[in-house]
């Protein structure tokens, strides 16, 4: 009877003691970073990281960048939890430390209940009254008794605290290092699985020969993007429908893969340049837009010449930098005189950077930038003469400042794979290239550059030619033919070789036909999948898988060039 009562009065102590102490108290922020986590607060950061290892992107987009972006997300998530595993170690030695130190606490505990306990029982302050002489003597004895009491009743108390705070805990590391080694385990899983996926990547292209290679090259890509002295016009047919230059195809369901800008997409944005100047931005606020993180110098001190290949050594301000031909200089006239000055720096210090301060040669086309040795004396020379000694930099050093013609909303940064977006308001409707007028801001591919067309008339595909690139996709990513024979039907005399027919692909992936299609776009100013209505039901394909399909397969020079796309149907 003695014991159980005690054991209630304990239990009941302990508990409401236990609440407001570290093993439960609730943490509004931690630290994880921190070097002297607490118990709690190591089973916040666990829960954290649970959180973020399920926020991880899936695993199954093959774009090299992306997967690497991925692989550092899982590495990043490994590191965290190595040191928490430090600290989970630290609070371990803590604990066992205490252990010790309270290693006789239980038992002068229990004595120190239990006198307490007899007393509270035994204690009838009348037997000191009537004891005692006087009433004086006897109140104050009374008040000794009960002084030594609540002291007593205030060290149960503190060992009973530390008692239970030292068994919660261990409970709680226990379960730490079950969570934490289930953790990492999981980690270890989705890291493995990515580097299968790199894995399935390069096999994948190892398996493709040189003609196939050659062919992602032309319809994915294949040529530089700025615009040059003259800007590409609206080509026939490749508009979506109820723009000027669609053309109705005299079918359906019809689809056709639109590309957002083209190809690379990293830097500046001409035309969105010029869309931010038409809209009033300064030089100084499109390069700041563009290349986030460099420090634009005026009066960085450039060379008096720079090798030109083909043509020789020249003056760099006024000969080499006047006779860049990569925005139309009628620019200048339509609100765009901005983006002219901003393209002036942009070319005045990626020729720093390609040539190493002017110390190599540089070429004279887009593989480089484009020169020409005839200079400009107009609105262009203008800008470059305005924007003299302008460089940026990084560093204290030029930077490579990339560009291209349009990058569809979306501009890749310059130091790492993150999407910028390029709008004035919602993407795509406040694209700033978009209002410019960019002739490839959104446009379907069906011609090579040099304008060959394979005998085809537009970008349109019918369902049974859509089913046709799923059965492709089929056989490069989940086996059950030959890679290799993926490639356009022979049509047009533009492609040779032993490509699948229709009815052999159909026989392995199965698909024949397509009825509907949805896509989703990520944050960063990618596609990141579509889904078709099929014969088969609902199909999604990582949006890298699809592209690479659709190259390969769709016919004639019909492609995607850039990663971010959509598939539309009429």
């Amino acid at each position: 009877m003695k014991k159980n009562h005690l054991k209630t009065v304990l239990v009941l102590g302990i508990i409401l003691i236990f609440w407001n102490q570290v093993g439960g108290q609730p943490m509004s922020s931690t630290d994880c970073d921190s070097d002297n986590l607490s118990g709690g607060q190591i089973d916040e950061c666990i829960a954290k990281l649970k959180r973020d290892a399920e926020a991880l992107a899936p695993a199954h987009e093959n774009n090299k960048k992306e997967l690497s972006s991925l692989q550092k997300q899982v590495a990043n998530l490994a590191t965290r939890i190595n040191s928490l595993g430090v600290q989970l170690k630290n609070l371990e030695k803590k604990i066992d430390l205490q252990s010790k130190e309270l290693g006789n606490t239980q038992e002068v505990f229990e004595n120190k209940a239990a006198n307490y306990y007899m007393l509270m029982r035994l204690y009838d302050p009348l037997s000191t009254f009537f004891a005692k002489e006087n009433a004086t003597e006897a109140f104050r004895q009374i008040a000794m008794r009960e002084s030594v009491m609540e002291l007593d009743r205030k060290v149960i108390e503190k060992y009973g605290q530390e008692i239970s705070n030292l068994r919660q805990d261990k409970e709680k590391m226990e379960k730490n290092k079950v969570e934490l080694a289930a953790l990492r385990s999981s980690v270890g899983k989705r890291a493995e699985f990515l580097s299968g996926e790199v894995a399935k990547v390069e096999s994948y292209l190892d398996e493709l020969d040189s003609r196939q290679q050659e062919l992602l090259a032309l319809k994915a890509g294949g040529f530089a993007t700025s615009i040059g002295d003259t800007p590409p016009t609206l080509e026939p047919c490749t508009g979506p429908s109820g723009s000027p230059n669609f053309c109705d195809p005299g079918f359906r369901p019809a689809f056709a893969a639109f590309s957002f800008g083209a190809p690379h997409r990293t830097g500046m944005s001409q035309y969105g340049a010029l869309g931010r100047s038409q809209s009033g931005q300064s030089a100084e606020t499109i390069l700041a837009a563009y290349y986030q993180g460099a420090t634009l110098q005026k009066g960085y001190p450039v060379p008096d010449t720079i090798n030109v290949t083909g043509v020789g050594r020249i003056s760099f301000e006024d000969r080499y930098l006047m006779g860049i031909y990569e925005v139309p200089e009628s620019w200048g006239d339509k609100g765009g005189f901005e983006a002219l000055k901003a393209q002036a720096v942009a070319a005045r210090t990626y020729a720093l950077y390609y040539t190493g301060g002017g110390a190599r040669s540089i070429c004279a086309t887009e593989s480089c930038q484009v020169f020409k040795n005839s200079p400009k004396t107009g609105k262009w020379a203008e800008a470059v003469r305005a924007t003299r000694g302008w460089v940026l930099t990084k560093g204290g050093s030029p930077i490579g400042t990339y560009y291209s013609a349009s990058t569809g909303g979306y501009t890749i940064s310059q130091w790492g794979w993150t999407g910028i977006k390029d709008t004035d308001g919602e993407w795509p409707q406040g694209a700033y290239e978009r209002k410019s007028g960019s002739p490839w801001f959104y446009k379907a591919w069906f011609k090579s550059r040099a304008g060959a067309s394979c005998g085809r008339s537009g970008p349109w595909l019918t369902s049974e030619q859509m089913a046709d690139i799923l059965n492709a996709h089929h056989v490069l990513y989940k086996g059950g033919g030959e890679a290799s024979r993926v490639s356009p039907l022979i049509e047009g005399g533009c492609w040779k070789g032993n490509p699948y027919s229709v009815s052999e692909l159909r026989s392995i992936g199965g698909f024949d036909s397509v009825s509907s299609v949805s896509v989703v776009y990520g944050n960063s100013g990618s596609t990141q999948s579509v889904t078709f209505g099929t014969n088969k039901g609902s199909v999604t394909i990582a949006s890298e898988e699809l592209r690479r399909a659709f190259n390969l397969r769709a016919p004639g020079n019909v492609g995607i060039k850039s990663s971010l796309f959509n598939i539309e149907k009429l």
